[in-house]
């Protein structure tokens, strides 16, 4: 090469970045018995390299604060330690654990109280309705079965209903026991008698139930006559048109409605029949 070549110049004239001025240095460096190396050519004094350099420092410096950036953005968020996280895990799948082994034996069960009913109150038990009572059956008196005393009973029951003084119960009890001794009868003349509830049968022509009454009469029909309540009825309204029937013997007063054959059979019966109103009245 040319000693004036400029390149040659440049190259000459720099010094060596790695080798320091100091004597001492530079022995310890080639050691006390070696030559000093030939000076090595810089690779960094060209220009093409420099705007190279720097052109990678500033990218490596943008991607650093980019890097930098993110890192600030990322120490913002809590991070949990891995051996944190996976104890907490393990703790909430415990307390979700619905069986263990060793788990305590179940709570007693506790039985709720029952719940007091409420009382009714005055006026709910007023308004509410009343269930029919069946009426107590008379206890026989004077010599009676049962189904005499009913019968008795439902005579006496209509006479009160009417309100008729006591003789009257008495006339229309003795007459009774006169005419069908208490049990309402169908008569054996009349077959559409026995149809009808009785409680025995009578062939005394056309004559049915408690008193006797004949439909051929006009009395009723045998249907109303076979009904007890009926039968009373009939016989104290037409007792009411006997005038002065009060003031007449039992027996009188009984003949007076029954036109019978043997009048003074009822008078037997005036004692009883007296027993029994007295009982079904008291």
């Amino acid at each position: 090469m040319h000693p004036d070549d400029p390149s040659d110049q440049k190259l000459t004239d720099a010094r060596p970045t790695t080798l320091s001025g100091d004597a001492a240095s530079t022995e310890r460096t080639i050691g006390r018995h070696r030559a000093p190396e030939p000076p090595r050519r810089s690779l960094l004094g060209s220009t093409p390299v420099r705007v190279a350099l720097a052109t990678g420092v500033t990218c490596c410096l943008g991607l650093a604060a980019v890097a930098t950036a993110r890192g600030a953005e990322d120490d913002s968020r809590p991070v949990e330690p891995l051996a944190e996280a996976v104890a907490d895990r393990a703790a909430i799948a415990d307390e979700r654990a619905s069986r263990s082994l060793d788990r305590d034996l179940a709570p007693a069960r506790v039985t709720p109280s029952p719940v007091a009913t409420p009382t009714p109150s005055r006026a709910a038990v007023r308004k509410a309705p009343k269930k029919p009572v069946k009426p107590r059956r008379p206890r026989p008196v004077a010599g009676l079965d049962q189904a005499q005393m009913d019968n008795a009973k439902i005579i006496v029951d209509v006479g009160l209903e009417m309100k008729m003084p006591r003789r009257a119960l008495v006339v229309a009890l003795a007459t009774a026991m006169q005419e069908s001794n208490l049990y309402n009868l169908a008569s054996d003349v009349l077959p559409e008698s026995a149809q009808y509830p009785n409680q025995g049968s009578g062939s005394d022509h056309d004559s049915v139930g408690l008193f006797q009454q004949r439909p051929s009469s006009g009395w009723g029909t045998v249907a109303e006559l076979m009904r007890p309540s009926y039968a009373a009825r009939a016989f104290y309204s037409a007792l009411n048109e006997i005038p002065g029937w009060q003031d007449m013997s039992v027996t009188a007063a009984a003949q007076s409605v029954q036109i019978s054959a043997y009048p003074d059979a009822y008078a037997q019966h005036e004692e009883r029949a007296t027993t029994v109103a007295a009982a079904l009245t008291a």
